[in-house]
Order: structure tokens, then sequence, then C-alpha cells
């Protein structure tokens, strides 16, 4: 199953859109005229991407992007057009353009030039979805999501619901750092096998959306908790069951052939007891080729779930436990992490490495 790809924190501002495109071999070259070559990364890499030429965009959280082909590592910043430094995700159409989320927007890289997209929003709020269409957060509090098209980023915004009701207290947004206030301020945004999109809030639950209608997951789980802590629907994977993960090991879920309804089964067993006074939530998460749940906590690093053993792998760097952001998995089913301290970490098969890329 293709891994789920996670994306979130993006703010919009003034934006510009163009067309221009050219084709992948041109891109290439076009890139190298780009940035300043560099010797290493930031510590603070939040996101890792492989695109399709098989070059690698590592994600910044304030010195911007980092682009290694394999010989040159190069870093490009606002000074070479992006809207923002801190990057918050990629994604990349058909045509091989690579999007690159930051909290102040989103840019486009067309082979040549970045290029900043203006948002609309949807009067109507009329959600559609397509193969093709790419999904974006936003930090506005009218607007829930974006959805691009190929030619428009279209605002929308999820379905109201009682939430004071259905989660029997006060439900408010929180508005952390570069978010809404809107207690419907997206965490996670992952695509399902069948496509259908899946949008995790901070403290409204979980919707499905299969292009038609909205599932509403409104456990008390994937809300404010009861002693105050609010871990948010951050990430989404889907294991070989069918089975759905909703950013924690506690519960699973299980949507009806039509979409309308779904079942709760208990997560991992007596997951609790692995984490002490921690709770039992990750941030990051995915399944390999293999079937393998994969998952990550900020801090504690990384376990893996098999179906029936839950196994930890630590990850250090200098004798200090690596803060994870990101679990990646790249063209070759290669894992990658990462992080807010101490750069990018690449899988051995064994353990979690520090990865130098080298100027050639």
């Amino acid at each position: 199953m293709k891994t789920f790809k996670i994306f979130f924190l993006a703010t919009s501002l003034l934006f510009i859109y163009c067309k221009g495109q050219l084709p992948n071999d041109q891109n290439e070259n076009k890139t190298s005229t780009l940035g300043a070559i560099v010797s290493k990364m930031d510590e603070k890499i939040w996101k890792v991407y492989q695109d399709k030429n098989d070059n690698y965009w590592f994600g910044s959280n304030g010195n911007g992007v980092y682009y290694f082909n394999g010989k040159q590592l190069r870093n490009y910043t606002t000074k070479d057009g992006l809207i923002d430094n801190a990057i918050r995700g990629f994604q990349e159409d058909t045509l091989g353009n690579i999007f690159i989320e930051t909290h102040s927007g989103i840019s486009k890289f067309n082979g040549s030039k970045f290029i900043t997209l203006i948002p609309e929003i949807s009067e109507e709020n009329k959600w559609k979805l397509t193969a093709t269409d790419l999904w974006f957060h936003t930090n506005k509090t009218e607007i829930d999501v974006y959805r691009y098209d190929g030619e428009s980023l279209i605002g929308l915004q999820l379905p109201r619901k009682d939430l004071d009701k259905a989660f029997e207290t006060k439900v408010v947004g929180l508005g952390f750092k570069d978010m809404s206030t809107s207690p419907y301020s997206i965490f996670g945004i992952d695509k399902d096998k069948d496509g259908n999109m899946w949008f995790g809030t901070i403290v409204a639950g979980a919707f499905r959306y299969d292009g038609t209608s909205f599932l509403w997951f409104l456990e008390k789980e994937l809300s404010t908790l009861t002693d105050g802590r609010v871990p948010g629907v951050r990430s989404i994977i889907q294991d070989k069951n069918g089975h759905f993960w909703l950013s924690n090991f506690i519960s699973k879920y299980k949507v009806s052939e039509d979409g309308s309804s779904y079942e709760k089964f208990e997560g991992i067993s007596k997951s609790i007891t692995f984490f002490d006074n921690r709770i039992p939530y990750f941030n990051a998460g995915l399944v390999d080729n293999f079937g393998n749940l994969w998952m990550t906590t900020y801090t504690g690093g990384v376990w893996k779930y098999d179906g029936k053993t839950l196994s930890n792998y630590p990850v250090f760097h200098e004798d200090e436990d690596v803060l994870l952001i990101s679990i990646y998995s790249d063209n070759d089913n290669m894992l990658w992490l990462g992080t807010d301290n101490a750069g990018v970490f690449k899988f051995n098969g064994e353990t979690f490495d520090r990865f130098e890329p080298i100027n050639n």
C-alpha cells in the first residue's frame, strides 16, 4: 500500500499564481541555478521528500529547503522566491511540479522558479474530489483546508457539528502558534488506498470525505482528553486489514462498506503500559510494504507494530534523545525521519542513522 504522507500547519497571506512548467529533464538543470551550495543541513529538518526523479527535498523549520540530487546539496530560501523558510510539507503533481507547504502559504516550483499560489474561498463551500487533487492546511478561522485542482487553490470548510453535545464538554480551539483558533483547525491530511480523504482536527475529531459525503469520527479520545491535554489527530494510517489508526495506539476503526458508519476496536492491547506517564499517541505514521505500522512520538523513538508485537527503536544523537517530527518512505521503501534537533535520520534495517549528504 502506498505510504501516507503526512502534512500540517500552513498559513496564507498575499499570493501570486502562475502556470509555468518545464519538462522533467529540464527541471534538473534549472534547479541547479538557484540557491547556494552548502556543506550541511540545518538541525531542524521537519520534512523529507523524494521526487519522481529520485532527488531529495528536505524541509527545515526556519532555514528553507535543502535539495540533494545525489551530487550536490543546495539551500533554497526566501531569497530564491520561497514564500517562507519554515517548511511544513512537500507534494508533487503529475507534471513534476513540486509544491512546498509553509506556515505562510504554498510555493510551487515549476523547474525554474518558485511561485506563490493565490488562494480563493469557495463561497458556496462546494467540495469535490478527483484523483489528482492536492490538499493543504491553512490557519484561517473561516476555512479549514485548501484543495488544489491544478489551476486554483480553493478554501473549504468542514461540516460544522454540535461539538459540545458530542464530546459532553465545552469544546474550544486552542490557537497554537501558526494555527487558527478554530476547533476544526486541521492537523493531519491523508489519503487512503481507495482515494478517500481524511482530515484530522485539533479538537473536533476526524472527518472522512469520499467525494460525496462526510463521515465524522467523534470519539472523545480524538478531542480534548480528561486531563486537559490535546494530542490532536495529526496522522491517519490504514493497516493491511483495512483498519484506520487515528494518531493513537488505543483504538482502530473500520468503516462500513457504504461509508456511512464506522466500528471501533481495541488498538494495541494495554498499549498505555508502554508509555509510562506519556499519552499513547503518535504524531506521524505510515505503513511499509510488508504491512507493518511505523509510528513516531516526539520523544521516545520510533514504534513498529506488525499486528502482534509493538517494538521500539530509540533514536539518539550525541547521547541526546532525538525529537521526532515526521517519518517518510522513499521511492525504494527506505524509511527516513525528520527531527526537531538533529537533522535527518535513515533506517539501515536495524537502527536509524544520521544522514549526512556529501557534495561531489
